[in-house]
């Protein structure tokens, strides 16, 4: 017995030992193949980089050379390069100019802080009011890089923001490649983005709006959260996403007047994921701490902005769902029983809050990504709502999810996305302006659909393939499908993006550029101008001189002001309009034949008045104007008594006519 005991622990030690030897003999192979394998990632991680990088960077050279052909913007004088900034958006280019003349950054932001030089009569805080950070930081990147001697001003604004739109693009690529894992995904999402551009951004015709400084924000602080949201990453990745987050939040929030409007959308789909359990509790709640302290700090950063206080994020933020529409509602009426009918009734006209056309889906149509998006949105939904039975059956989600299960509808960062997209889909639905911010992230959710083998993957396992492999199929279309989308783009609008590039274009405005020399040569430095909006935001930028409104549609008491100037194109006496602009210290008005000779009814800026003033008479289901005054647009032109009393004409052309508002009242009959 003792014998065949040592015998079996003979045998046992030479097993012991064979084993010993197999597994130092299979460690190099183990140990080999992960190097092999992070090998892989790294360069699949180098290209994925570089190819975001230079889609970027290209689409930065591309609006460049696009601005070039259209405006020709290297061979016009200053004054004519200023007139394309269009839209009213020019008043902000004239403060980064302010900024660059002042004897030091310092002294320039002082005379922003108590600016009483731009509206007549009223010393204001344009940094806080216009939301000036953008200008303040690009005009002190210009001073310190030592750049006056290398590239002019214009220049060097008009490249930062083209630069930020190669961030804007960048990030929508990174954001498709982290859902899909392929960065084949970017590129389809940026030729889908380029493609739809009138869509897309508004940075062809005004450069200065502020939607093309913050998009690119916003865009950054997707694809950060994004990344925050995945279960498949490790600590440093989520502190690395989070910071990035956190900065982009911050910076969206202090330029962008609007901004907590559009995280408290975001904010809502997140409360949706925590509602059903379907994100890790702890990452909302940071992600909501984040949008408390970036409040916070907004709130001290923009001179104690009390428009941050009401706002539907924090009400979202501190209070119940009920208490927040309360909020809403009773802070939605207490602003309209604020404003006057014509000012309720001109931000209603607004191209923004008008429904958008048939052509803008037609569009979509055309570039295929409506209908891909549509499919990939209704497996996703259909594949989120299966993830949210089985949650509530009790069952719980899977934290490692691999390719053979085929169920996209537990990641995270995927349902995120629709219920990010589907929120705003339904804004873009009814409000025009939505499309800016909804188009792009179709063509990044489209674009991580039809490239993801996941989603195939689920497709095929509601439909039980048993003759073909499920997953190879699956990487197989995810291969095919973007490589037939994007051979079909090439073909069909590539050439159109080339002839863009080479055909020069010409904007050509000389009743503009007469109308601006004009006030530059002739009209004293201490004159005050009345006007529209848009139109004084050109004269502050051409000109320099104090004018009586902007265009700013969130101040109040501008709006109010704009209103009072509007009153030359509306049956008023010459009496009333000159006591009117009297008031606001008016020198000068000008009067726009576009706006006095408008053909469309409905929103023309003379039927909001008659409806404002009382002027409007109903008959038989037909409104009619009258009143005992003619419109005074009209009737001053025609030079007599008691118009030529209280108003002279100084300058004319097709488009313009500009009025001296006669400080002593002549009498002529």
């Amino acid at each position: 017995m003792a014998e065949l005991r040592c015998r079996k622990t003979v045998v046992r030690e030479g097993e012991c030992e064979g084993e010993e030897q197999k597994q130092s003999e299979s460690a190099p192979q183990i140990e080999n193949s992960i190097k092999a394998l992070l090998f892989q990632r790294l360069v699949k991680l180098f290209f994925g980089c570089l190819a975001a990088v230079t889609c970027g960077m290209m689409y930065a050279v591309y609006l460049s050379t696009y601005h070039e052909r259209k405006f020709w913007f290297s061979s016009r004088q200053e004054l004519e390069r200023e007139i394309t900034f269009q839209g009213g958006s020019g008043v902000y280019y004239y403060y980064y100019k302010h900024m660059l003349t002042a004897p030091s950054f310092e002294r320039g932001i002082y005379e922003l802080m108590r600016d009483n030089r731009t509206i007549s009569g009223q010393t204001i805080n344009t940094v806080e009011h216009l939301s000036l950070y953008p200008e303040l930081v690009t005009s002190l990147l210009y001073r310190i890089t030592g750049c006056q001697d290398m590239i002019e001003p214009v220049y060097f604004y008009i490249g930062v923001v083209f630069g930020l739109q190669a961030v804007y693009i960048t990030a929508l690529f990174v954001s498709s490649w982290m859902l899909s894992g392929t960065w084949v995904a970017g590129m389809l999402a940026v030729a889908w983005y380029i493609i739809n551009r009138p869509d897309t951004t508004k940075v062809d015709y005004a450069i200065p709006q502020r939607d093309n400084w913050v998009l690119p924000y916003f865009s950054c602080q997707v694809a950060a959260l994004t990344g925050f949201l995945s279960d498949n990453i490790n600590s440093a990745t989520e502190m690395f996403c989070y910071l990035l987050m956190s900065a982009s939040t911050l910076t969206f929030i202090l330029v962008w007047e609007h901004s907590h409007y559009v995280l408290f959308i975001q904010g809502l789909a997140l409360f949706f994921l925590d509602s059903f359990d379907l994100v890790q509790s702890r990452k909302v709640h940071i992600v909501l701490l984040m949008y408390l302290s970036s409040l916070f700090l907004a709130y001290v950063i923009q001179f104690q902005n009390t428009a941050l206080l009401s706002s539907p994020l924090l009400s979202l933020l501190i209070s119940s769902v009920l208490a927040r529409y309360f909020q809403v509602e009773i802070a939605f009426l207490s602003l309209l029983t604020q404003m006057a009918y014509f000012v309720i009734n001109q931000l209603l006209c607004q191209e923004c809050f008008q429904t958008p056309s048939q052509d803008f889906f037609l569009r979509l149509t055309q570039a295929s990504i409506l209908p891909f998006y549509l499919l990939v949105l209704l497996i996703c939904l259909m594949s989120i709502l299966e993830t949210i039975y089985r949650r509530l059956s009790g069952e719980p989600m899977k934290t490692n999810i691999i390719l053979e299960d085929g169920r996209i509808g537990e990641r995270p960062e995927v349902i995120y996305h629709v219920f990010h997209t589907m929120l705003f889909g339904a804004l873009a639905m009814v409000f025009e302006g939505i499309k800016y911010l909804w188009t792009p992230y179709v063509c990044m959710f489209t674009a991580f659909g039809v490239c993801s083998p996941e989603l195939w993957m689920t497709v095929f396992r509601w439909l039980k393939l048993k003759s073909i492999h499920p997953v190879v199929l699956a990487l197989v279309l995810s291969t095919a499908v973007p490589t037939i989308i994007g051979f079909s783009l090439w073909r069909e609008y590539f050439p159109h993006v080339i002839a863009e590039l080479s055909e020069l274009q010409e904007f050509h405005d000389p009743d503009t550029v007469e109308l601006m020399t004009w006030i530059k040569t002739h009209a004293p430095m201490a004159a005050v101008f009345a006007g529209s909006p848009q139109l004084l935001g050109l004269v502050k930028l051409c000109s320099g001189l104090a004018v009586t409104s902007l265009p700013l549609y969130s101040d109040i008491n501008l709006q109010k002001r704009s209103e009072d100037t509007y009153q030359v194109y509306a049956m008023r006496s010459a009496e009333d309009v000159y006591k009117i602009l009297s008031l606001h210290k008016t020198s000068y008005v000008i009067i726009e034949e576009s706006l006095c000779n408008e053909y469309h009814k409905g929103c023309r800026i003379k039927d909001l008045l008659d409806i404002a003033n009382g002027h409007v008479v109903y008959d038989k289901g037909e409104i009619y104007s009258f009143s005992k005054h003619g419109r005074f647009c009209h009737e001053i032109k025609l030079n007599y008594s008691p118009y030529t009393n209280y108003f002279s004409r100084v300058f004319w052309n097709r488009s313009y006519h500009i009025y001296k508002v006669n400080s002593v009242i002549s009498f002529q009959y």
